[in-house]
């Protein structure tokens, strides 16, 4: 399906929007915490749920929107997950009350994973060989924008305007992604032999399984810091409030040049990639614990880590190696893998400070985490060696 060059990035960039506003809601939701609580007069521990909810919506939707979707054309697909996702979005911004808001948060979450999974194949499927990693770096370029430029602005239009604008704001974004989807994307046939029992068959697939755990462990190193970063630099007296927002957009910096590098690497080798960002994961995580209380030291760390977050690239295209014809579920599961990874990153981060270790202790559980995906990874490569492996 490849088509021309200009017609190739308009599609890419219909595709890119829906990734930027995935991205600005699903870390703005976190600045704007403070916000919905007070509006619906709750402590911030409770309304922190609705974070929960999101995730739990991801994990649960991923899979399954994947399973049902399989019969349908993929364009036809990725319209009506963009669309759903808007339509939640909306109700999140108009909610009355906490249940209906986490409710609103958890329908969000549900199509997530399955639209980042298709329109990463489907950006691939446009590019010449040899280039499709190239294709889902400039899918994946909307969400570290995102937090470049989406979550610091989604936090200012919150803090000035009221928490309800993020979230409608989100709507319109992704309903205008689906309209350009609907407008510049080529049609797609209905695949006559997709089914669910076909989609399934990944989970009986042993290289499915390791390229899910190189990212759901591997990746949760980036988290481990990423998610203590606001909290170590108030903690610290880093430097003013105003350079928290600035060293999380570093990080979105770091994100975008990654995924332009991580692109490149991945169509030279899938492995070669992986290792070449989780050793970069574990030397910049290690490194980040001596910028701790330096806010333009940590802005610089979170550039260096943020340029290793481009690991979903290689994972996603060793997965389309191995998957065979069960593309959408194995797509829609290597996100799902990552979202797991911003779980355990910060549980195991937040352990060892509760144990009383200090902010160095989430660069160092970050590390470890990166080390272990790297030798999942090493699993890996050893069975794709194996003659019955399905051949990279």
């Amino acid at each position: 399906m490849t088509l021309e060059p200009r017609h190739a990035r308009a599609v890419i960039l219909s595709l890119a929007l829906g990734t930027f506003g995935i991205g600005v809601i699903e870390f703005a939701s976190m600045g704007l915490l403070p916000y919905y609580a007070a509006d619906f007069g709750i402590s911030e521990a409770r309304a922190g749920h609705a974070i929960s909810a999101y995730a739990l919506g991801v994990v649960i939707g991923a899979p399954l929107l994947a399973v049902i979707g399989a019969k349908i054309p993929r364009k036809q697909f990725l319209i009506g997950l963009m669309g759903f996702y808007a339509v939640a979005n909306l109700l999140a911004g108009f909610a009355p009350n906490m249940d209906s808001f986490m409710a609103a948060r958890f329908a969000s979450g549900l199509p997530h994973g399955a639209y980042f999974g298709m329109a990463m194949l489907f950006a691939a499927d446009l590019m010449p060989v040899g280039k499709r990693a190239q294709g889902i770096a400039m899918v994946i370029t909307g969400l570290t924008i995102a937090n470049i430029v989406g979550v610091p602005l989604a936090g200012a239009i919150g803090q000035n305007f009221g928490w309800r604008w993020g979230f409608a704001i989100v709507a319109v974004i992704c309903a205008a992604s689906a309209l350009m989807i609907a407008r510049v994307a080529p049609a797609t046939p209905r695949d006559p032999n997709a089914s669910p029992m076909r989609e399934l068959g990944a989970l009986a697939n042993r290289s499915v399984w390791l390229t899910l755990l190189v990212g759901s462990i591997g990746f949760g190193g980036i988290f481990a810091v990423y998610s203590y970063l606001s909290a170590a630099m108030i903690d610290t007296q880093a430097g003013p409030a105003w350079t928290i927002p600035v060293a999380l957009s570093a990080f979105g910096v770091g994100g975008t040049l990654g995924n332009w590098i991580s692109g490149k690497l991945s169509d030279w080798s899938r492995f070669g990639a992986g290792v070449i960002l989780l050793c970069g994961m574990i030397v910049m995580s290690i490194l980040y614990t001596f910028t701790i209380g330096n806010w333009v030291a940590m802005s610089v760390a979170m550039i260096a880590l943020g340029s290793t977050a481009g690991m979903v690239i290689p994972m996603q295209m060793r997965l389309m190696e191995v998957a065979g014809e069960a593309q959408t579920l194995a797509a829609a599961l290597n996100h799902a893998a990552f979202n797991l990874a911003n779980a355990i990153g910060p549980f195991l981060a937040g352990i060892a400070l509760a144990n009383g270790y200090g902010w160095t202790a989430t660069g160092y559980v970050g590390a470890g985490l990166a080390a272990a995906g790297l030798v999942f990874l090493a699993i890996a490569w050893l069975d794709s060696r194996r003659p019955a492996a399905v051949p990279a």
